[in-house]
């Protein structure tokens, strides 16, 4: 019988000299990816659109690691504008970064639209981090070795990417709209991986789940719904099943900095289900591998964000 550990953040090396934005930082997956990098001596970039929570959550940190490097800016993935605004700002201060950790998302709401006019769920999940990768590219190919890395969730199994609705304007799941914006996610890694690939440059594009972690990202649905219900239900769900946000930031944080991470990897947890246990290498469905349907989602965020990948594409 094997007497091997489980891998934990303690297994992390030594992350002094580099440089990674997380958004999402302020909260759950975010905060627990973002303390573990600081801890490991990383430069975190916490790309946040609350700056107050992520000033908070920046406090709690640094009394946790007095030397966390942090730097706190404001992102918000449902508008083009701050998305733009955001890469703008760090490319004039930065001109390389590691890690690009497409953490930050919302989970089954009721339909709301972007300021850009985009179903919220797929327009922050995979267009609004489509957008800010596509336009912190010259950084990432300036950094050897450097990594994207998108999270994703099991759910993406029962997503299908509806070309002819995809903003969901004819009708409208949010348990459906969810999931496939998190298959889109899996479908942009893999994308952006066989381009990082024709194009000659040792950059690295992976996608990463957390299985069932408690954080509020399931609560926010419930509390726009106004069901108290549903919510009592979550927190109860959560309570009973769920692992750690910690433990379900493991997985990423494997994808972020372990040596023996290839591109188009997944990570997600090992045990029952895929919904906790050790972080490994794993599979996603057969559609997040299906190059036509990549290339086509790839083509239609191009189109609706108007952001291209043009230093990849002139490679090729």
């Amino acid at each position: 019988m094997s007497t091997q550990q489980p891998w934990t953040q303690a297994a992390m090396p030594d992350q002094t000299g580099k440089r990674a934005i997380v958004t999402g930082a302020n909260s759950g997956l975010g905060y627990e990816v973002t303390l573990a990098l600081a801890e490991k001596g990383a430069e975190v970039i916490m790309a946040c659109r609350n700056l107050d929570k992520a000033n908070a959550a920046a406090q709690t940190i640094r009394r946790q690691a007095p030397t966390a490097n942090l730097t706190v800016a404001e992102l918000d993935l449902a508008n083009l504008a701050s998305i733009r605004h955001f890469a703008d700002h760090f490319r004039q201060k930065y001109t390389t970064m590691d890690i690009l950790c497409n953490n930050a998302g919302i989970m089954a709401i009721p339909r709301r639209e972007t300021a850009d006019g985009f179903e919220m769920q797929s327009g922050t999940n995979h267009l609004g981090h489509f957008a800010l990768t596509g336009l912190l590219l010259e950084p990432l190919l300036q950094t050897p070795g450097a990594r994207v890395v998108s999270v994703s969730s099991g759910l993406h199994e029962r997503g299908t990417i509806n070309f002819d609705d995809l903003m969901g304007q004819q009708y409208y799941d949010k348990w459906g709209a969810y999931s496939q914006s998190k298959l889109a996610n899996l479908l942009f890694a893999y994308e952006l991986q066989r381009k990082f690939s024709a194009a000659g440059v040792d950059t690295i594009s992976v996608g990463a789940h957390p299985g069932y972690a408690a954080t509020n990202l399931q609560s926010v649905g419930p509390a726009q719904e106004g069901s108290w219900l549903a919510r009592v239900g979550m927190a109860i769900a959560n309570t009973l099943f769920a692992q750690s946000a910690a433990a379900g930031a493991r997985p990423i944080l494997y994808a972020a900095v372990m040596p023996d991470v290839n591109g188009c990897d997944y990570l997600g947890p090992t045990g029952f289900q895929g919904m906790r246990g050790a972080p490994g290498k794993v599979r996603s469905n057969a559609e997040s591998y299906n190059e036509e349907i990549a290339a086509r989602l790839w083509q239609e965020s191009v189109r609706l964000t108007g952001i291209g990948y043009e230093r990849l594409e002139v490679k090729q």
